[in-house]
C-alpha cells in the first residue's frame, strides 16, 4: 500500500507523518526550530515548498524535489521601490500561500503575501514580480479599504485559479474581500455581492469583507466555497452572488477552516469556533460540521474528539482533505485525522508546537 504523507507546518519546524494502513509508521522532522508559515504540496511535480518566518532574518523559502531528502533555498518576493501608502515603504512580513497558475507548467507560481501583495514568477520559484495591478487598484491605494484585523496590514490567503482556463485567477484578501481576474492578473475587480461585513458601518460594502479560508470545487469551478468572519458562505455562479449558509444563532458559523470535496460540490466541512473575542471551539467541545446538501443543514461530527473543556483553535490553513485522509491541526499542538471523511477521528500527536498549516501528499 502506498505511504501517504501529512506535512505539518509548527512554530518549531515541519514535522511530516508518513501513514500506511492508517497507522504512522515513520515521523521526520525538518527546520527545527524555526516557524513555519506555509506548506504547498505540488501535485504535478511532488515538489514540496515550505515558507519559515525567522525572527532574525525574516521570510525564507525553500523547496524540495526528494520529499524532504535534500533543501534548496528559493527566490524571494519583494517589495523594494513600492510604497504600502504614500512615503511608507512596504515590506515582506509573511508568505501566506503558493498557488501553481497553469497545470502543465511547474515553473509559473504565485505567492500571495502580507502585506497583501500577489507575486508571479515564470521561473520555477528562482525569482518572484509584484503583481502591480491588484497592489495598485484603487480599493487599496486611494479609499484604505484594505486593512488589517488581527494582523497590522491585510494578506491574500488563497488563491484559485479556475482549472478550465489559467488566466481566470481569484484571490481572497483579509481583509478585503474576493477579487477576480480574467486576464492573468492585468486587470482585478472585487467580486464580493451578497458577503456581509457586520464589523463596518455599512455592512455591505464593495471591499472590506474577511475571507477565511476560500476553496474551489476542482470539478465544478463556478461553486466556491468561503469560511468568513462572517459567516459560511458559497457561490453557485463564480462570484458573481455569494448566499450566506449560517447565522450567528447557530452552529456552525463563524470559524477560519474549511475543506471540500473536489467531485461533489454540495458537500464541504468547517471546524466551528466561538466569536472572534474569544476563538475557542464553540462550549469547548472540538467537533467538525459535514454539509451534503450545499449548505441547507450540517451534521457535526465529533467522535474521538474531545467533548470538554478544549481549546483547540483550527487555523485556515490548518485543515486539508484528499481522498481517503483527512487531518487537522490546533493551535495547542494537537493533530487528528480521518479516514473515513471526519465521521471517526483519531489522535496522530498531542505533543507537537502551534500548528498553523497542514498539507497532505
Amino acid at each position: 500500500m502506498k505511504r501517504s504523507k501529512t506535512l505539518v507546518g509548527t512554530s518549531k519546524g515541519l514535522v511530516v507523518f508518513y501513514l500506511e494502513n492508517h497507522t504512522v509508521v515513520e515521523t521526520k522532522i525538518h527546520f527545527k526550530g524555526f516557524p513555519v508559515s506555509m506548506i504547498y504540496v505540488d501535485a504535478l511535480t511532488q515538489t514540496w515548498w515550505v515558507a519559515l518566518s525567522h525572527k532574525h532574518w525574516g521570510e525564507k523559502l525553500h523547496f524540495s524535489a526528494d520529499f524532504g531528502t535534500t533543501w534548496h533555498a528559493a527566490g524571494l518576493p519583494s517589495f523594494k521601490g513600492f510604497d504600502y501608502k504614500p512615503g511608507v515603504g512596504a515590506a515582506l512580513k509573511k508568505i501566506w500561500v503558493m498557488q501553481r497558475i497553469d497545470k502543465n507548467d511547474p515553473q509559473k507560481l504565485r505567492l500571495g503575501t502580507e502585506p497583501g501583495g500577489l507575486f508571479f514568477s515564470d521561473d520555477g520559484g528562482k525569482s518572484f514580480q509584484l503583481n502591480e495591478a491588484l497592489w495598485n487598484h484603487p480599493s487599496r491605494t486611494n479609499n484604505n479599504q484594505w486593512f488589517g484585523t488581527g494582523k497590522d496590514f491585510p494578506f491574500i490567503h488563497s488563491i484559485l485559479v479556475d482549472p478550465r482556463d489559467s488566466q481566470h485567477v481569484y484571490v481572497g484578501v483579509s481583509c478585503a474581500g474576493v477579487f477576480e481576474t480574467i486576464d492573468s492578473g492585468n486587470s482585478w475587480h472585487p467580486c464580493n455581492n451578497g458577503l456581509v461585513a457586520a464589523y463596518l458601518p455599512r455592512t455591505t460594502p464593495e471591499v472590506g469583507h474577511d475571507p477565511h479560508q476560500m476553496l474551489m470545487c476542482q470539478s465544478h469551478p463556478d461553486v466556491i466555497w468561503q469560511q468568513n468572519h462572517c459567516g459560511i458562505f458559497r457561490t453557485t455562479d463564480g462570484g458573481k452572488i455569494w448566499k450566506q449558509l449560517s447565522d450567528d444563532s447557530k452552529v456552525p458559523h463563524y470559524g477560519f477552516a474549511l475543506a471540500i470535496d473536489n467531485e461533489n460540490p454540495d458537500v464541504a466541512w468547517v471546524i466551528p469556533a466561538e466569536s472572534d473575542e474569544s476563538r475557542v471551539p464553540v462550549d469547548l467541545k472540538l467537533r467538525v460540521c459535514k454539509t451534503t446538501d450545499g449548505g441547507k443543514t450540517w451534521r457535526s461530527l465529533a467522535a474521538g474528539l474531545p467533548q470538554q473543556n478544549s481549546f483547540d483553535l483550527v487555523l485556515r490553513h490548518g485543515f486539508v482533505r484528499a481522498p481517503g485522509l483527512m487531518s487537522f491541526g490546533t493551535t495547542n499542538g494537537n493533530l487528528y485525522c480521518s479516514f473515513n471523511d471526519g465521521e471517526n477521528w483519531q489522535v496522530l500527536s498531542n505533543n507537537l508546537a502551534p500548528i498553523s498549516t497542514v498539507a497532505i501528499e
